[in-house]
C-alpha cells in the first residue's frame, strides 16, 4: 500500500471511530431506516479509501463521509420511490433534512439512543443494538460482551433494525414521562461501551479510548437530562470512580499490569473520586438504589484506601450480594465470591466458585477462571489451580494482563509459595 493510501486509510478509520455514531444518528433520523444508514456509510467509507489517495484528505473528513452516505441513499430512495410511487422519503432525505449544522451532537445521539430501547423492541436486543448504531460495535464484540454467540447477536440485531424500520419509530428523545420505561437499556448500553474502553488500560489502543470517554460523554449527558435519576447518577459515579484509577493500573511504560489490590492510591484521581462520591450521594437521597449504585458503593468502599484506612470487606460482600439478588449476573456471582473468600474463608468462596462451572455464559469470561485459579492456590485444591490458570491466559488479549496472570500461576505454583495458608 502506498503512502498516499496508508494516508487516507487513517484518516477515514478516524473519522470513522471518532464519528460513527452522530452519522449514523444524522442519516437515520428522518428514514428511520438504521441498516441503510450503516449500509451507506460503509460504502461512503469504501469510497474515501478509494478517492482520497488521488485527491488528498478533505478538510472535514466527517461533512465528506456524511455527503456521500447521504448520496447514497438517495439513490437507493430513488429506486424505491420508482417501486412505490412516493416522494416522502426523497423530501425527508434533503440536504436541509439531514444538515448537520441545523443539529446539536447530543440531541441526535440521546435521541437514537432511547430509540433503540422503544418498547416495541424486544428488551434483549435493546442495549446491544444501542452499542452498534450509535458507537459502531461488530456483532462479535457486542456477543463477547453480553455472553452470547455472535451468530445469535447478529440475528437479533438484524431482526431489531427491521422492526424500527416497518414500525415506523420516531428516533428522537421521547418526553420525560416516556423515558423511565427505555432508560435502564440505555445505562446498559453506556456501561457497556465503557467497560469496553476500559480494556484499554494502557490508552495505546485509540478505538477503545474514545469509547470510554465517549461513554463517559454520554453518561453525563444522560445525568443532565434526568438529574433526579438514581441509577443515571450512580452509572456516572461508577465511570467516575473506575476512570479515576486508569493511570494506576500499569507501571513500567505500561508493560505491567497492576490489579486492584496492588495499585498505589496517591495515582488514583482524587477529584474524580470526589466527583463520584458526590453523585453517589446525591443518587442515595433518592431512596431507590438500583444496580449501578450499587456497583459505585463497592468501588466507593475501596476509594477509602487514598485515606489509608482498611478496606471493609463485610461490606463490600454484602453490596455484591445485594447486587447479585437484583441481578442474577454471573459476573456478580464471581466477584461476590472473591470478597467472599475475605470474609468467610476460600472455602466458601470455592462453593460458590464451583456452583457457577456450569454455566455456558462464563465459559469464555476470563475473570472467572482467574478467579477461580486464584481460590484454588489458596485451597487445598492447589493442584486444580495451573490448568484454571491457563484457561485464563487463553481468553486474555491484553499481553499485559497475560504476563501478569503467567507470573501469578509461576508463584503459586512454587513449592515454598505461601498463600494457601493465607485468605484470598
Amino acid at each position: 500500500m502506498s503512502p498516499e493510501h496508508q494516508a487516507a486509510a487513517r484518516a477515514a478509520e478516524s473519522a470513522a471511530r471518532r464519528s460513527y455514531g452522530k452519522l449514523v444518528a444524522l442519516l437515520a433520523s428522518r428514514t428511520r431506516d438504521i441498516a441503510g444508514a450503516e449500509d451507506a456509510l460503509a460504502e461512503a467509507f469504501a469510497t474515501a479509501l478509494a478517492d482520497w489517495p488521488r485527491g488528498g484528505v478533505p478538510a472535514n473528513p466527517e461533512a465528506w463521509l456524511l455527503t456521500v452516505a447521504r448520496r447514497r441513499l438517495i439513490d437507493v430512495t430513488r429506486r424505491r420511490v420508482q417501486e412505490e410511487r412516493t416522494t416522502a422519503q426523497l423530501l425527508l432525505l434533503s440536504d436541509e433534512a439531514v444538515d448537520p449544522a441545523r443539529y446539536e451532537l447530543p440531541d441526535v445521539r440521546l435521541g437514537l439512543l432511547f430509540a433503540c430501547a422503544h418498547p416495541a423492541i424486544d428488551a434483549a436486543v435493546r442495549a446491544p443494538l444501542m452499542l452498534q448504531a450509535v458507537l459502531g460495535f461488530d456483532a462479535a464484540t457486542i456477543a463477547s460482551a453480553f455472553l452470547v454467540a455472535p451468530a445469535t447477536m447478529g440475528q437479533r440485531l438484524v431482526r431489531a433494525k427491521r422492526r424500527i424500520r416497518e414500525a415506523g419509530i420516531a428516533l428522537h428523545v421521547p418526553a420525560i414521562d416516556e423515558l423511565q420505561g427505555r432508560l435502564d437499556a440505555v445505562l446498559d448500553a453506556i456501561y457497556a461501551a465503557y467497560a469496553e474502553g476500559w480494556l484499554n488500560a494502557d490508552g495505546t489502543d485509540e478505538r477503545r479510548r474514545n469509547l470510554a470517554e465517549e461513554a463517559l460523554w454520554l453518561g453525563r449527558l444522560v445525568a443532565a437530562l434526568l438529574p433526579g435519576e438514581p441509577e443515571a447518577l450512580g452509572l456516572l459515579a461508577l465511570m467516575l470512580y473506575t476512570g479515576a484509577r486508569r493511570l494506576a493500573r500499569r507501571r513500567d511504560a505500561g508493560q505491567d499490569y497492576v490489579p486492584l489490590a496492588e495499585q498505589d492510591p496517591r495515582c488514583w484521581d482524587a477529584a474524580q473520586i470526589d466527583e463520584a462520591e458526590a453523585l453517589l450521594q446525591q443518587a442515595g437521597r433518592a431512596g431507590r438504589p438500583g444496580r449501578f449504585q450499587l456497583e459505585a458503593a463497592v468501588q466507593s468502599a475501596h476509594s477509602v484506601r487514598r485515606r489509608g484506612e482498611a478496606l471493609d470487606w463485610h461490606a463490600i460482600e454484602q453490596l455484591y450480594a445485594a447486587l447479585a439478588a437484583l441481578t442474577a449476573s454471573p459476573v456478580v456471582a464471581v466477584n461476590h465470591a472473591v470478597a467472599l473468600a475475605q470474609t468467610h474463608g476460600v472455602d466458601a468462596a470455592l462453593v460458590e466458585i464451583d456452583a457457577l462451572l456450569g454455566d455456558d455464559r462464563l465459559a469464555g469470561y476470563q475473570p472467572y477462571w482467574a478467579a477461580r485459579a486464584e481460590l484454588l492456590a489458596r485451597s487445598a485444591r492447589r493442584a486444580e489451580a495451573p490448568a484454571a490458570y491457563q484457561r485464563a491466559i487463553g481468553l486474555e488479549r491484553d499481553p499485559a494482563v497475560r504476563r501478569f496472570l503467567q507470573r501469578r500461576s509461576e508463584e503459586t505454583s512454587a513449592p515454598d509459595w505461601p498463600g494457601a495458608e493465607r485468605k484470598a
